[in-house]
């Protein structure tokens, strides 16, 4: 009776340990997966998520362990800073010196990881600009030539005193070898930075946060942080501003433009979301990560016949791709390719018992993947040598672009020969939704004007004249110490509703598919009657799915976009935008905010930011960064009152533009915006 009694209670404990499947998310594919995940005995990030709380003192960014002496953890007097605050480390580091480290450490640590992808990308565009791989070739001959004077590559030539059209092999090759040259050139600033509206540009110069290189910059922050070096708040954000300038107007600018022109500039297409895309009867192959350089292989050899007949001859109907993260966003904008889930969802996909293959790459891969593909017959891929895992059931099969449609072909054989070795217990969610994707600057200019007169025009009338609000920029990932996808939908639902149009990346991207919020007909369900009214007239959802993380570079473009068709100001601090993270973890999403912010953006974080142990810190960047670059941070994990400080602060730049009244709409002349004096 005894032992009875001690083993149920010790079920009671694991199962108080256990996350419950509704309060960890609201979607229902994925509350199915982790009630299945528990009769299974496997535990997820969820669960893990209720086991093991955060520290308090790393949560408010005040823990130093930058040398041996520490760490120093300088926790806040329950009372609050009384007077002078007196608190600091062995070295006398005090919570601004130690938290502004931490912060900008976060930054460098985002920077690197975005600026690493663009730099891959950059050699994979080098070996096809030489012609060194059957695999690579250029594809999108207009956007090479679009983004060729941004690198200073000239795009004519004079031959006998007459312009002509300069051949496309050199321009592509000079490209390569001027856009490589932006990691680590030695003198001079980052080529993009002028793509910036020119008052932003000299916003910057005044400032002196222009990067000189973008590995300089990262490498700056990580000497400026060693013990002893600077110890000013202010300072030390000036660098993260750099780097973080490194990053948006740098790699990740540069990775987005160069895997346009190698895989094709992105157009709306139509396909699914979420774990349902899944199929038992076919290969299923999930990519997940963020390079897109082996996914596109992996695309192409999937749809070549004499594939798609082994997957046959092994008993299948044929090959289901999917996608996680960013890596997913990537081949759906190009291809139509589905994404099976966030990244909260990755071993969820496992989870199901029908995936053959997961294959990764690079950033937001759980290391927790080995130990529940070892539960089913998955095999788990590794391919960059930059990341690897310890556990020996993982398969490690290293990218190298000179082979990269053999690499691809040996990985999907290797998913085909394994569908056969499936359990009995195949369990998919039977939830998906349908989404248009593949929005970018060049097709949101399309759809606003069509073929002949494509400009953002349209979009500045109709914020000018009240019909909509203005946009918000709403993405990033998630984030288990919160409700799976709850903020980001609750976000997006909210400002739609307030007419303000939202453009997404990333995480948040595929929650909106999810929840059925990127069809056009969905802005007749969620809209105020403005935005409605527009969506309906030129057939666009009410949100605009743009890519993945490093795409965010397309939200900066079009935003200048806006400047430079007129009416509403000359800087892209002017305009009635704002920006959004609501459930983010990343170093990244803090590079993607610091970058966003010194572009004049408001931004507003949820769940938190490490930065509450640091009163003084906290204020300089969510008060004092709007007088020096026109945008600021905040914080708010309520994703109701999240929205409204968003929807605030654009009607506060309506005001300012003169523009906060609803206008009978009428055709405006360019000469009509320029009068408006801003």
């Amino acid at each position: 009776m005894a032992e009875e009694k001690i083993t149920k209670a010790a079920d009671t404990e694991k199962a108080a340990k256990l996350a419950d499947p509704v309060e960890a998310s609201m979607d229902i594919a994925t509350q199915e997966m982790i009630e299945r995940s528990h009769k299974l005995g496997i535990d997820t990030v969820f669960d893990r998520a209720v086991s093991m709380k955060p520290c308090n003192i790393g949560v408010q960014g005040i823990c130093c362990k930058n040398c041996a002496m520490g760490p120093c953890r300088l926790p806040l007097p329950k009372g609050g800073i009384q007077g002078e605050d007196t608190r600091k480390g062995l070295c006398g580091a005090s919570p601004n010196t130690i938290a502004a480290r931490n912060f900008i450490r976060m930054i460098a640590g985002g920077a690197a990881a975005h600026s690493d992808h663009g730099r891959s990308v950059a050699e994979v565009f080098m070996a096809a600009a030489r012609k060194e791989s059957d695999a690579y070739k250029i594809k999108d001959t207009v956007k090479l030539l679009a983004v060729a004077p941004h690198l200073g590559v000239a795009t004519k030539v004079e031959v006998d005193g007459e312009e002509k059209d300069r051949d496309i092999d050199e321009i592509a090759l000079e490209v390569a070898e001027k856009a490589l040259n932006e990691w680590g050139k030695a003198e001079g600033e980052l080529l993009y930075l002028k793509r910036a509206p020119e008052a932003l540009y000299e916003k910057w110069k005044k400032q002196g946060v222009l990067p000189r290189n973008i590995d300089r910059e990262i490498v700056e922050i990580m000497h400026r942080t060693h013990m002893g070096v600077d110890q000013d708040y202010r300072n030390l954000i000036k660098q993260g501003t750099r780097a973080a300038l490194a990053d948006g107007w740098g790699g990740s600018m540069l990775a987005t433009d160069l895997q346009d022109i190698l895989f094709g500039t992105p157009s709306p297409l139509q396909s699914e979301a979420n774990l349902g895309i899944m199929k038992e009867d076919h290969v299923n192959i999930i990519v997940h990560g963020h390079e897109p350089v082996l996914s596109e292989m992996i695309v192409a050899v999937s749809q070549k016949p004499e594939i798609i007949e082994y997957a046959k001859s092994k008993g299948a109907k044929g090959i289901q791709l999917g996608g996680i993260c960013c890596t997913a966003n990537e081949i759906l904008q190009r291809h139509g390719v589905p994404p099976a889930g966030t990244f909260l969802q990755q071993e969820l996909v496992i989870i199901t018992g029908a995936c053959d293959a997961m294959v990764v790459d690079i950033q937001c891969v759980f290391q927790n993947l080995a130990n529940v593909a070892k539960c089913f017959h998955t095999k788990l891929i590794t391919t960059h040598p930059i990341a690897k895992m310890e556990q020996d059931n993982v398969i490690h099969i290293e990218f190298d672009e000179h082979y990269a449609l053999q690499d691809a072909e040996k990985i999907v054989r290797m998913a085909i020969d394994n569908f056969s070795n499936r359990g009995t217990e195949v369990m998919i969610p039977k939830y998906k939704a349908t989404q248009i994707a593949g929005f970018g600057v060049e097709s949101i200019e399309y759809h606003l004007g069509g073929m002949f007169r494509g400009s953002y025009y349209t979009l500045n009338d109709n914020i000018i004249n009240g019909r909509i609000r203005g946009v918000a920029g709403v993405v990033g990932c998630n984030n288990a110490r919160t409700r799976h996808n709850e903020a980001h939908i609750t976000v997006v639902k909210e400002l739609i509703k307030n007419d303000v149009l939202v453009l997404t990346t990333g995480c948040n991207g595929i929650a909106c598919a999810m929840e059925g919020l990127l069809t056009p007909e969905s802005a007749a369900v969620y809209c105020g009657p403005g935005l409605a009214e527009v969506c309906e007239t030129v057939g666009i959802p009410p949100v605009l799915h743009l890519g993945s993380c490093v795409d965010n570079s397309r939200i900066l473009l079009a935003a200048t976009e806006v400047v430079k068709a007129g009416g509403l100001g000359k800087d892209i601090c002017d305009l009635p935008v704002a920006g959004s993270a609501p459930e983010w973890m990343s170093e990244k999403a803090i590079s993607i905010g610091q970058y966003v912010v010194a572009s004049g953006i408001y931004t507003v974080f949820g769940v938190t930011l490490p930065t509450s142990g640091a009163p003084v810190f906290e204020n300089y960047i969510t008060k004092e960064l709007e007088k020096l670059y026109g945008g600021m941070w905040d914080i708010e994990p309520d994703p109701i009152k999240h929205a409204h400080l968003m929807i605030a602060h654009i009607d506060k730049k309506r005001k300012e533009l003169g523009i906060d009244k609803a206008r009978e709409r009428v055709m405006m002349s360019m000469a009509d915006r320029q009068a408006l004096g801003l």
